[in-house]
């Protein structure tokens, strides 16, 4: 049962990837994929907890957890493509392809269906958890645990989204470094919140069973190894060297992911 809810869960996603892709052939700007991201892991745990006859406590937690995060990220991701319109990052990644005439196939390829696969690996442990969680399967110590995490992982996402907006707002800091708030203790608090979120899911469906934390380890893992190491900080931090030139100084002195007192400048 859990395997063919699994592959119903991914030809929905594979349908949504494939009506994005479509519009953004229409609009000739892919950015918006960001917003899908978190979007479509708020559907995966929706239609995995909406097929379940009667959803226990854990079931339901882990929808919400999932839910939560995902819906917020993808309203947020969204209005701020509307407001600034397409992202560098893209531009970048598919200039080639553009000038060559492979834009469509571009797109489609290393934009919506790369994005799926990695969105159905990462939200897997909420998928398998809420699946695997029976009617009766309780609220476990390691499931609260998994909340704490996922709370504190919520604050940092939010506060850090929420003050990153409201500098970016004020005209007088065009080309100045944010160092201020969470991004004092943290280059990147939203990557740091992303990671302590989805640590936390595996966490509370892993009081599912073992089974369900061996199977669906690789979600968090890979997340934290795309915002660190792969198309995260590295892909952002290498526009902001050029853009910001005190952005050498704040990335000297503060630390890349977790959240640590900042260094004294060298200065």
């Amino acid at each position: 049962m859990i395997v063919e809810a699994l592959l119903a869960n991914a030809v929905i996603l594979l349908g949504l990837a494939l009506i994005l892709w479509v519009i953004s052939l229409q609009i000739d700007d892919v950015s918006f994929v960001d917003a899908y991201w978190g979007g479509g892991m708020a559907l995966m745990a929706l239609v995995s907890w909406l097929r379940l006859y009667d959803p226990g406590p854990l079931a339901t937690l882990l929808m919400a957890m999932t839910f939560i995060w995902g819906a917020r990220l993808c309203l947020y991701l969204f209005l701020r493509w509307r407001r600034e319109g397409e992202d560098k990052r893209y531009k970048r990644i598919l200039r080639t392809d553009r000038e060559n005439g492979r834009f469509a196939l571009a797109a489609l390829t290393k934009v919506f269906l790369g994005q799926s696969v990695l969105l159905f690996l990462v939200s897997s442990p909420a998928q398998y958890g809420i699946l695997e969680a029976s009617a009766l399967t309780p609220i476990s110590g390691l499931a609260l645990v998994g909340l704490t995490l996922w709370a504190v992982g919520i604050v940092f996402e939010w506060v850090g989204d929420w003050q990153l907006a409201r500098f970016k707002a004020n005209a007088a800091n065009d080309g100045k470094v944010m160092d201020k708030g969470l991004w004092r203790y943290t280059r990147h608090p939203n990557y740091f919140g992303d990671a302590c979120v989805w640590w936390g899911i595996w966490l509370a469906a892993a009081s599912a069973g073992w089974w369900v934390a061996a199977a669906t380890v690789i979600g968090p893992l890979f997340l934290t190894f795309t915002l660190t190491r792969w198309s995260g900080a590295p892909l952002l931090e290498g526009g902001m060297k050029k853009s910001r030139p005190g952005y050498a100084e704040y990335r000297a002195r503060t630390s890349a992911f977790f959240p640590l007192p900042p260094k004294k400048s060298l200065s």
